[in-house]
């Protein structure tokens, strides 16, 4: 229970349902004194307050695991070398996949639970041939794609009680059963930088990329800049004006400190490579694999390949289109349907680093979400 809404009115159904519930909230991060303190986000004083009046108000027993050494370690280290290194990190997939599921799964044993619930929305599916992760009902808010790294067998310990909801009616069951924070507003920035300013917080602690030259695809100098962690790929914002055509970050050059820019039609990639790969399904080990791959939150997930590089756990990905906004350090996340086959963290882009001719404008795969997050 993180205090918002969401997890609260999943442990409020189950209750409604007749289940014995205890509840626990993981402390990641001390929020006192920032702007967090005010509550919004999920590790505020204020925040593990709501989530032990919700508790009290239904008339369970709450409990706080102080988790924010590990979370440190874990998850804010990694945020910080990845910028260094001049890539993008994704510190809500890192959160999932090294932190919260196994201390979580680790208390409700402990307690004597039968399964860990969670707010999440996400579907989980059991058959014969193990636990299926599938996305959730409401695609606005499905977040399958921050837990390709989980654990199976916590999976297999796990329910997601809105999977099959939408936000409006969590809402609605939230007013219902008159919870205190049903009308709480949703989180919106990183937990551990509570005024959105990431940039700020990497150069506090000392982890900014290199300063350097901002570069058109000819190599020509046309702006300066103060770090590479300014950055992303695919990026619009804060770049010199390129004319006529808007300039998006094509390239980041950690070494040197240079930024490559050029127009959109320059960001289309064929290829990538993904490592650290894990996978929840089973996979016929050297076979090529036709399935979508996901490359943000909240991008379109484009047909391609997927095939062993020779490498453990790294795999090669072959797009049946260009696909712009491919970042090192970012997840990739294969599905097949709704159904999460696995994933990794994108390593590199393909040999073809720059098409030799615009590629052909994508046309986003039927039923899924066109927009791509955050190309601004």
């Amino acid at each position: 229970m993180s205090g918002g809404v969401d997890s609260s009115t999943a442990a409020a159904l189950l209750h409604a349902s007749g289940v014995e519930v205890v509840g626990v909230t993981l402390k990641l991060y001390n929020a006192s004194g920032t702007s967090a303190s005010a509550g919004g986000r999920c590790c505020s004083p204020r925040d593990i307050d709501d989530a032990r009046a919700t508790a009290a108000s239904l008339g369970f027993a709450h409990y706080v695991l102080d988790e924010s050494e590990a979370f440190s370690r874990a998850v804010i280290d990694d945020f910080l070398g990845e910028y260094a290194k001049g890539r993008t990190p994704n510190p809500c997939v890192r959160c999932n996949e090294q932190l919260k599921f196994g201390p979580l799964v680790r208390f409700a044993r402990a307690v004597g639970a039968s399964s860990l619930a969670t707010g999440h929305y996400a579907r989980l599916v059991p058959g014969s041939d193990g636990v299926r992760l599938l996305r959730a009902v409401d695609r606005e808010k499905d977040q399958a794609y921050f837990l390709f790294g989980v654990r199976v067998d916590d999976l297999a310990f796990v329910q997601f009680p809105l999977g099959d909801l939408n936000k409006s009616q969590v809402r609605q069951a939230a007013r219902r059963l008159g919870l205190p924070n049903c009308d709480k507003p949703d989180s919106q920035q990183i937990c551990f930088i509570p005024d959105g300013d990431h940039k700020a917080f990497v150069e506090r602690h000392g982890a900014g990329g290199r300063a350097g030259d901002i570069v058109d695809e000819s190599g020509a100098v046309i702006g300066e800049h103060a770090g590479t962690h300014h950055f992303t790929i695919g990026q619009r914002r804060g770049l010199p004006s390129g004319g006529a055509d808007k300039r998006f970050v094509l390239r980041i050059d950690p070494a040197t400190g240079a930024v490559t820019t050029g127009p959109r039609d320059r960001l289309g990639r064929w290829a990538m490579h993904v490592a650290d790969v894990r996978w929840l399904r089973p996979r016929v080990p050297g076979a090529p694999l036709r399935c979508d791959v996901q490359i943000r939150h909240h991008s379109t997930a484009w047909p391609a390949t997927v095939t062993d590089s020779g490498v453990s756990s790294t795999v090669g990905v072959e797009f049946e289109q260009p696909v712009d906004g491919i970042a090192p350090g970012q997840a990739a996340v294969f599905y097949q349907g709704d159904c999460v086959l696995g994933g990794g963290w994108i390593a590199t882009e393909g040999a073809s680093d720059f098409p030799a001719a615009q590629p052909p404008r994508l046309t986003p795969p039927e039923n899924q979400n066109p927009r791509l997050d955050p190309l601004a």
